[in-house]
């Protein structure tokens, strides 16, 4: 027998033992295998899909039309036809207990189909609200936007204003001329006073 060394406290590993013999552990860095299921399994959204689409039918016209049908040709068999051929006499129990369990089956049907309306319903108003939600901010940005333009625009000269600024100088420089008597423009003086520009020339 191989002699033993001590790794821990609790734990006996004998010398010369590889990995390979340890007991083996699960590998935290692999998934685990797949399960093993006894019961049988079933993709619960095309369940749901098929629900839908039994729960739609039942809810039409065309399915209480047909149940009338069988109905009625269910209820005249069982009178009108001859003994040995009856399966079903009066009071009708075998058609009432068909009609129980349809009802049994219609009714959960019914109601998951209603879960999984209401979940999608769940998921558009939540949708709604971001959507919403996304619009007023934009609103908000755009209207702030749109005020700082304005405050922007009430800082500029625009053409209007330059007409009045121009027209205001225009006036004080005429007054100004009339009170001296002198010549204001350049061009008027050289117009008025050609012998002093020779002079100056």
């Amino acid at each position: 027998m191989a002699p033993e060394r001590e790794t821990g406290p609790r734990e006996r590993v004998p010398v010369g033992a590889t990995a390979a013999g340890r007991p083996r552990t699960p590998r935290l860095d692999q998934p685990r295998p797949p399960r093993r299921r006894y019961l049988p399994e079933w993709d619960p959204e095309a369940f749901g899909r098929l629900s839908e689409k039994i729960a739609r039918f039942l809810g039409t016209g065309r399915f209480i039309v047909w149940m009338t049908i069988v109905i009625i040709l269910w209820v005249l068999w069982n009178i009108a036809a001859p003994a040995a051929l009856r399966f079903d006499n009066y009071p009708f129990i075998f058609l009432t207990l068909m009609l129980s369990l349809q009802a049994s089956y219609a009714a959960p049907l019914i109601l998951l189909a209603q879960n999984r309306q209401d979940d999608r319903d769940r998921v558009n108003l939540e949708q709604d609200r971001k959507q919403n939600e996304r619009s007023i901010a934009d609103t908000e940005y755009l209207t702030r936007e749109i005020a700082a333009l304005r405050m922007g625009l009430g800082e500029v000269a625009t053409r209007d204003w330059m007409r009045s600024e121009l027209t205001d100088l225009t006036k004080e420089l005429e007054e100004l001329r009339r009170h001296d008597g002198h010549p204001v423009f350049p061009a008027e003086r050289t117009e008025r006073s050609p012998g002093r520009d020779a002079d100056d020339r």
